[in-house]
């Protein structure tokens, strides 16, 4: 492994995520209708570079209140509900590099966990993510938000825990990689996922749901010389 060509295993993982990636409802391709969106959007309202990049599925895409729960911060959101880990690698080239983000966080692969990934897999599509958006914006730090303890997936939790941890141990190892870790304050006394904090569906987050995230990140951001405005008085 001491001589491994890191561009060559790049290149082999990314390959492997995105044949993953070829589902049934038309793998990557079934998005092009959101990505044109975010597109269109950018040239009305171009973002500025050097935000904050957040990106993946419906979490991240159903948290409409972004802006506000980071006052003074420029974030962005490129979330897309429904996505998996390999669907943002593969329109890294879109919704990623025109950014020039200082900082990305990403939520994802609880889709790809549903849809029958392995946790070798999810930390697979992770690594892949991670070289396609550098190859954009070269060493751009990336901060993975575990994936949440949901009750509608309570059966695929055992399955999440693997990944998180993958996730979390290989993150350890590698520069400008962080893991923040939302699953403890998400559960109960007896280690099952806190209802409040879940929509009827049982999937998706209520504000209090993303409080939790905000307490999570709010330190994180700042270590990256992101912090937010007071609320005025």
């Amino acid at each position: 492994m001491k001589h491994l060509n890191w561009r060559a295993l790049a290149t082999m993982l990314l390959l492997g995520a995105l044949s993953f990636g070829a589902r049934a409802d038309g793998g990557p391709a079934h998005w092009q209708p959101s990505i044109d969106a975010f597109v269109t959007a950018d040239r009305t309202h171009p973002p500025a570079p050097g935000g904050v990049l957040f990106i993946g599925s419906s979490s991240i895409n159903f948290w409409k209140s972004l802006a506000q729960d980071f006052p003074g911060i420029p974030v962005i959101n490129r979330g897309f509900g429904g996505s998996d880990l390999t669907d943002s690698t593969y329109f890294a080239d879109r919704i990623v590099w025109p950014y020039k983000p200082r900082l990305i966080v990403m939520y994802a692969g609880e889709n790809d966990i549903n849809e029958g990934a392995g946790a070798d897999q999810v930390l697979a599509a992770f690594q892949a993510f991670i070289a396609r958006a550098r190859q954009g914006v070269p060493g751009v730090p990336i901060v993975y938000i575990s994936i949440k303890p949901s009750i509608a997936r309570l059966s695929l939790w055992p399955t999440m825990q693997q990944a998180n941890e993958r996730i979390r141990a290989w993150a350890a190892t590698q520069k400008n990689v962080g893991f923040v870790d939302v699953t403890p304050p998400m559960l109960d006394a007896n280690g099952k996922p806190r209802p409040e904090l879940f929509r009827a569906d049982g999937l998706h987050m209520t504000p209090a749901g993303y409080a939790l995230w905000i307490a999570a990140l709010t330190p994180v951001l700042a270590a990256h010389g992101f912090v937010a405005d007071s609320p005025a008085q």
